[in-house]
């Protein structure tokens, strides 16, 4: 997934084994638009964050972890994004798959880990833009604690997440638990992740990854709509 600038993207390397449970032990990169998929460090169960961590003051309380169904859309009216989630897995590299260039707006889920809404932290990655326009990411770096983000689900149910914080994170201080693991082994939690940092011309890659955390604050009925893509499909 790019950032906001020119073509790019993030992914993660997982080793073999038990998917969620992986350990990486490659750096990240986040590319420009020569590389085709630069990397990232991947997702892994655990965290360091205490149990029944309480709610940052002035945010809502986490609502119960709902039963398991697949993402189907992503909604954030802070950022004007409707966009579609697709459950991807290892590509052949072993990273984690990113949507093509060809689909921009849309947002990948990491399938092997947790389902959002669920139980634990579940990752979306999307691309921040392409050589030719912005994607559906290029505005995360900008989206405000308190923001509300919707995951349309498979079950017609909506899972809305509370943003409890936005970092960017620079690739020699990546901390798989940090980022990856749950706050609250006991919340539903969330985490989008672009590129970020300086953008390295020489190189082509960027110094870092924006990382949003949410936690579950609600749930409800998707409305119909809400399975719309992103308007901003038909230009990629």
């Amino acid at each position: 997934m790019s950032h906001a600038r020119t073509g790019g993207g993030v992914s993660r390397r997982l080793l073999t084994g038990m998917a969620w449970a992986a350990l990486l032990l490659a750096l990240w990169l986040c590319g420009h638009d020569t590389v085709d998929e630069p990397m990232t460090t991947a997702p892994k169960t655990g965290g360091t964050a205490a149990p029944g961590r309480p709610p940052a003051r002035g945010l809502p309380p986490a609502h119960e972890p709902l039963p398991g169904a697949g993402p189907q859309g992503l909604i954030i009216k802070a950022m004007g994004v409707k966009a579609p989630i697709e459950g991807h897995g290892l590509d052949p590299r072993g990273g984690v798959e990113t949507p093509p260039y060809e689909r921009p707006n849309a947002v990948a889920w990491y399938q092997d880990g947790p389902l959002p809404g669920s139980t634990g932290a579940a990752v979306l990655v999307g691309h921040v833009d392409t050589q030719q326009s912005p994607a559906v990411f290029y505005e995360l770096s900008n989206i405000k604690r308190g923001a509300k983000i919707n995951v349309t689900r498979t079950d017609g149910t909506t899972a809305e997440f509370t943003v409890e914080d936005v970092s960017v994170v620079d690739k020699d201080h990546w901390d798989d638990d940090k980022v990856y693991g749950p706050r609250d082994p006991n919340r539903a939690e969330l985490r989008l992740i672009t590129c970020g940092g300086d953008y390295n011309r020489a190189q082509h890659e960027y110094s870092a990854n924006v990382v949003v955390s949410a936690y579950l604050t609600g749930a409800g009925q998707a409305p119909p709509e809400a399975k719309a893509t992103s308007p901003n499909d038909s230009e990629a």
